[in-house]
């Protein structure tokens, strides 16, 4: 008769000299965990972290002046239709780099390390400069010939001409634009239906020059699918492919 093997039970120890798989163990924190993610998350992401470092700076220098002074700064670096007249490429690139509201760089900080870091992680530093460029870009000259339109028509006051037009938003919101292809197929329609939604409404509802260019500038983002890269998302539906390059 063989010998009979004594039954272990499920809530005994392991055996002496065994011990439980690295995985079945608590993983604990460190501060240096915490640091080598820091250090490794701010150099994927350099373009972004240059653009915030430069918001900082500009949101101090704003919150230190005077109200008059902080009003004139404003208004000579925003792309309105007399600075656009006058100086459309300074303009263009400075409204960039401020805020109007220096108590909301927090708030922004936040949005830059949610969406422009993962975006500029996933598309490489020259193609998210590339979607938030456009977006920044063609959502203003948009939003501003509708300004002009409607001051024309007499349906807008003339003091438009000369109002605040400053921010980062119209780039950020070119950037949940193209991380759209970012998001797998079976969640893809619903999230295209909650930004658009959310867009969208305002322009509907309010129907402002800075809501019309938010909507422009998300569809801006959309239409920069090209500069997607190949392997765009894990749960990728069927869809036509780019065609091949011949290759000797």
């Amino acid at each position: 008769m063989a010998p009979k093997i004594p039954e272990v039970e499920e809530t005994s120890p392991p055996p002496q000299g065994r011990a439980f798989p690295p995985a079945a163990r608590r993983r604990r924190y460190t501060p240096g965990d915490v640091r080598r993610f820091l250090t490794g998350w701010v150099p994927s992401s350099p373009g972004t972290h240059l653009w915030l470092a430069v918001l900082a700076a500009t949101t101090c220098v704003a919150a230190g002046l005077p109200s008059h002074l902080r009003s004139y700064l404003l208004h000579s670096v925003s792309t309105n239709l007399d600075e656009l007249g006058h100086h459309p490429i300074r303009v263009l690139i400075a409204s960039a780099l401020w805020i109007e509201t220096p108590s909301g760089f927090v708030f922004y900080a936040v949005l830059f390390e949610l969406l422009h870091a993962t975006a500029e992680r996933w598309l490489g530093t020259a193609r998210w400069l590339l979607v938030a460029a456009l977006a920044h870009v063609g959502a203003t000259l948009v939003s501003q010939r509708a300004v002009f339109s409607g001051i024309r028509a007499e349906r807008l006051p003339r003091s438009l001409e000369h109002t605040i037009d400053i921010g980062v938003s119209y780039g950020l919101a070119g950037i949940v634009g193209v991380l759209a292809y970012r998001v797998p197929w079976p969640w893809r329609w619903g999230y295209l239906a909650a930004v658009l939604a959310f867009f969208a409404y305002p322009v509907i509802s309010r129907g402002t020059f800075t809501d019309l260019g938010h909507l422009t500038a998300l569809l801006i983002g959309l239409c920069c699918w090209a500069v997607t890269p190949p392997g765009r998302t894990a749960g990728a539906a069927p869809a036509r492919s780019r065609p091949r390059r011949w290759r000797r």
